[in-house]
């Protein structure tokens, strides 16, 4: 049996990621949620948003390098990282709105079942139904409207917290377009 090597290291919420040449990029974040910052790689920062163990994950990076350029992490003292499971203000705030983009993109791109779920106003059709049980009516809650997932989104108080609040707005959209289209009230589109 062959000998591997582990390719990443974990410091506290820092994952550092090697390749044959050396660092290749630093990782904040895990299962759910985590934002990618190349070293010796081309392209931007990766935010990438997914649900744990179904294989679904969202993935957006944001303005990368022009060809034939690496980015690079200026030398000196790491002030600016996290040494901790907390992330400051600021990198908190950047998590969410890459959240809140990616969440909007991918799950309410025009077209879609998703985008039908406001333009037609259907969540609130589904929250005026006597049949939604108390779970769903909260569940559906989040994503009456753009503004009530943006707000939801925003009043998380940290990395996992904002996790477990994508993971909610994912599984209610995917609960609304179930009963939406138990209901036969998305319009059939060839």
């Amino acid at each position: 049996m062959p000998f591997r090597f582990r390719r990443s290291a974990r410091l506290g919420p820092l994952r550092f990621n090697f390749a044959k040449s050396g660092l290749s990029s630093i990782s904040l974040g895990g299962p759910g949620a985590s934002f990618n910052i190349p070293v010796a790689r081309s392209g931007g920062a990766r935010t990438t948003v997914g649900l744990p163990g179904t294989g679904l994950s969202w993935s957006v990076e944001q303005g990368g390098e022009p060809s034939g350029r690496r980015a690079a992490i200026p030398a000196g003292p790491a002030e600016d990282l996290p040494n901790s499971r907390r992330l400051r203000p600021s990198q908190l705030d950047a998590l969410k709105a890459s959240c809140l983009n990616v969440l909007r993109e991918q799950l309410f791109q025009p077209g879609g079942m998703g985008a039908q779920l406001w333009e037609l106003n259907l969540v609130g059709r589904l929250l005026n139904d006597p049949d939604i049980s108390n779970r769903g009516y909260g569940q559906l809650a989040v994503i009456e409207t753009p503004e009530a997932m943006e707000a939801y989104l925003l009043r998380a108080q940290g990395q996992d917290d904002l996790k477990r609040r994508a993971k909610r707005c994912v599984e209610a959209v995917q609960e609304a377009v179930k009963l939406v289209s138990a209901r036969s009230w998305l319009l059939q589109r060839p």
